[in-house]
């Protein structure tokens, strides 16, 4: 990956790594890989002193490598939309998104570097969010820590929409549930609404009810791990297939969590995009169970 930089005669006189942080696209993060791992040219000759002053009409040349250690596998990619800067894939149930040790070979990573490899690309891998494992639908996976940090840099970078199907009647047929999200006291896996956590809020609206289950239009306010399955627990309806929040498992075998659609700026043009991922059909078929029809569906 390279950037190049014209210095403007603003900036006469500014330290190189000054310059550098004030450019919104580079996190402190990437500034420490190119100073670590890849290189700096001004007016073509290499720099190492990150308080080199810089003059106007300066070239400021950056250049860092996107390439991985992930093993590369076969795994069958549903890719919904894909450009030099971005990837997005609708993810399947079973499947976490990171590796978590160097034998774990199953992960979307492993499996996108394996398609990048097949195909001949040569770009990073870089998950914008994460789904839970058994969370379906759309990832954004940006091919480069620029575009990373451009999609992530504040959450309302990308505008999510998830489809749920949760226990009961849910009342207010749509509203706001603000509630600060921690870690369970005792557990490395779940989390709860606790006075002293993170804020969290997840918007929500009724598609279809009944006695038995809700369906509903959810859109992520914040980004907290587990937030949609603990805030309807929480308010006294779990996610259907959610057992470790309380959810039977008489519908659902996993949590009725469907990852339905992303909206955000392409990192690079700007050009605005919304993608869909289908509705996967394990929460169809309890849909058409439940109310007979997928035209509950038709608002989204």
């Amino acid at each position: 990956m390279e950037v190049r930089y014209q210095v403007a005669s603003d900036h006469e006189g500014q330290e190189l790594r000054r310059f550098i942080k004030g450019k919104r696209e580079f996190s402190s993060a990437l500034w420490k890989r190119v100073k670590w791992n890849g290189k700096v040219l001004i007016n073509g000759e290499a720099v190492h002193n990150a308080r080199t002053v810089l003059h106007e009409g300066d070239e400021v040349i950056l250049s860092w490598s996107e390439e991985n250690e992930v093993v590369p596998s076969d795994i069958p990619l549903s890719i919904v939309y894909e450009d030099e800067d971005v990837l997005v894939v609708n993810k399947g149930p079973g499947m976490i998104i990171h590796p978590t040790s160097r034998n774990t070979h199953d992960t979307l990573v492993n499996a996108v570097t394996g398609y990048f490899e097949r195909n001949h690309r040569n770009a990073g891998i870089h998950p914008v969010y994460r789904l839970d494992r058994n969370t379906t639908g759309l990832v954004v996976v940006a091919k480069s820590a620029m575009g990373q940090y451009e999609l992530s840099k504040s959450h309302d970078c990308i505008y999510r929409q998830y489809v749920a199907l949760v226990s009961g009647r849910v009342e207010p047929t749509e509203g706001v549930i603000e509630k600060p999200i921690g870690r369970k006291p005792g557990s490395i896996v779940e989390w709860m609404v606790r006075p002293d956590g993170k804020w969290a809020a997840t918007e929500y609206r009724v598609l279809a009810s009944s006695d038995e289950a809700s369906l509903l239009l959810i859109h992520l306010r914040s980004g907290r791990t587990h937030q949609i399955r603990v805030h309807f627990s929480w308010l006294g309806h779990p996610l259907l297939g959610d057992d470790l929040y309380g959810g039977s498992l008489d519908l659902m075998k996993r949590q009725a969590l469907h990852a339905l659609s992303v909206a955000f700026r392409q990192p690079r043009k700007g050009t605005p995009l919304r993608l869909y991922a289908p509705m996967p059909s394990d929460m169809t078929e309890v849909i058409l169970k439940l109310w007979g029809s997928l035209d509950v569906l038709k608002e989204v």
